[in-house]
Order: structure tokens, then C-alpha cells, then sequence
């Protein structure tokens, strides 16, 4: 089992940046696949970035360049470096943990691949 924690979000202009922060907690050791979610209201929730135990990244297309996906194995702590910030990014943000995940390359990016979640972080980008 792993908890989950994310802190960070908040409200900011278009053009901001934030960075969000994942506190893991159990038997972390045992997960190998991370990965940032949003889901903005009315919407089906999506992959933002995902991470791998050896340090491979992944990023949707709409977040390339703008967003960096990092961890920190001693802290057991996840990081969203947010930058350049829209409008359109404005979403409920969920951390995720798996322990073993075929076909990652395909499958690191969907939600039903994942099944340890966090409780979620607000962030607002206003225009």
C-alpha cells in the first residue's frame, strides 16, 4: 500500500507557474510507476506526465515544454514543475502509483492503468 498527498495548487494569472508536490508514504520501495492526472469539471480525467523507476518521462502533448515531472527518491516526494500556464489547464490534479504495469510505453498515460490515487489539488489559471 502507498498514500498519496499532494500540495501546491492554487490560483494564478496566465503565464504563472506552480509547483506541485506529491508525498508518498508506505510501502513506496514496491511502486515503479508514477504519474500526474487532472480532471477539469466535466471532463474525463488525463494523463499530464508520467515517470518510471528508471527515470523516463513521458508528457501529453498539450503540456510538452511546458511541464516537468520530477522525483525525489530520498524525500519519497513527486514534483510538477508547472510553467507558462493557461487558462486551460485549470484542473483537479491527482498524483498516481503503480506497482507493476505492462506495456508502459502504450499505457503510462491512462488512468485505468493506475490504482493507488491521492486526493487531489486544486489549480486555477485566470486569464
Amino acid at each position: 500500500q502507498v498514500q498519496l498527498v499532494e500540495s501546491g495548487g492554487g490560483s494564478v494569472q496566465a503565464g504563472g507557474s506552480l509547483r506541485l508536490s506529491c508525498a508518498a508514504s508506505g510501502y513506496t520501495y514496491s511502486f515503479y510507476y508514477w504519474a500526474w492526472f487532472r480532471q477539469a469539471p466535466g471532463k474525463e480525467r488525463e494523463g499530464v506526465a508520467a515517470i518510471d523507476s528508471d527515470g523516463r518521462t513521458a508528457y501529453a502533448d498539450s503540456v510538452k515544454g511546458r511541464f516537468t515531472f520530477s522525483k525525489d527518491n530520498a524525500k519519497n516526494t513527486l514534483y510538477l514543475q508547472m510553467n507558462s500556464l493557461k487558462p486551460e489547464d485549470t484542473a483537479m490534479y491527482y498524483c498516481a502509483a503503480e506497482v507493476t504495469m505492462r506495456l508502459w510505453v502504450l499505457n503510462r498515460l491512462l488512468p485505468n492503468a493506475y490504482n493507488y490515487w491521492g486526493q487531489g489539488t486544486q489549480v486555477t489559471v485566470s486569464s
